[in-house]
């Protein structure tokens, strides 16, 4: 009996050391995340972890390609395998959406687009066009502004203030007009507090919009918005928003959130 006691203890003791070791190895994934290379010891000291630890985890997510060596010598970056499950993962988000977004076009006979923000542009991943004659359609891959558009309101509001002032200025640089940036710090304050965003006629002049934006798990930004002709929406917007704020519910249950 003491034996098979003995026995089960190290199989017990197996199992949480390689929950250890998933943990740790998804703590040094996240501290590569949005880094262009960084050294052992770096990352170490991010993750609070011996560098030996991190030399052998590093290791064996090298020989998986979940990381690997920068080519410019700037130490260790996220690799490839890890580009190609989170590719595969957005496909599946899209799938997921999709009975959402047919159900919300249904419901409001408008457009319905889903958008990731990818940079600084927000780009159409689907689409459900609208039942109406005349409706704003956008082509799937087609990427639009941040600042002057729902869907990119929307994300900007799920941002720390320094973000949103930093993609701010990257979009407008260059651009020979005048922005208001405490105008838009304001308006993303109260996107926060109604969850709501609006477009009316800031990106296309005769198409409004409103929006909501949520993150996956890994963290990326998506707004699901409603466009359409800026009269109709204008008459519908209440019950376009009351249809598009039923959604954070599903939306917070499908991340376990």
């Amino acid at each position: 009996m003491r034996k098979a006691t003995r026995m089960s203890a190290a199989k017990d003791g197996d199992g949480r050391n390689g929950v250890q070791v998933i943990a740790r190895a998804a703590e040094i994934l996240r501290a590569l995340k949005g880094s262009h290379g960084m050294s052992l010891g770096q990352i170490a000291e991010r993750v609070g972890l011996p560098r030996s630890t991190v030399q052998r985890i590093v290791g064996a997510l090298q020989a998986e390609r979940l990381v690997i060596a920068s080519k410019a010598g700037a130490g260790i970056r996220l690799g490839p395998e890890l580009h190609a499950l989170a590719e595969a993962a957005r496909y599946n988000l899209v799938e997921m959406m999709r009975p959402m977004l047919e159900a919300l076009a249904r419901e409001t006979g408008e457009t319905v687009d889903l958008s990731v923000m990818r940079g600084d542009a927000m780009v159409f991943i689907d689409q459900i066009a609208g039942t109406h004659r005349l409706r704003a359609v956008s082509a799937v891959g087609e990427a639009f502004p941040i600042t002057s558009t729902a869907n990119g309101k929307a994300c900007l509001a799920l941002l720390e203030d320094e973000e949103v002032r930093a993609v701010a200025e990257r979009e407008w640089a260059g651009d020979g007009e005048d922005h208001d940036l405490a105008a838009l710090m304001t308006e993303i304050a109260a996107i926060r507090r109604t969850g709501l965003a609006l477009d009316d006629g800031e990106h296309t002049e005769g198409i409004s919009a409103v929006g909501i934006a949520f993150s996956d798990l890994r963290g990326d930004k998506f707004a699901i918005s409603i466009p359409a002709p800026s009269g109709r929406f204008r008459s519908n917007r209440p019950a376009l928003e009351r249809a598009l704020a039923q959604l954070r519910a599903p939306i917070a249950d499908m991340f376990g959130r």
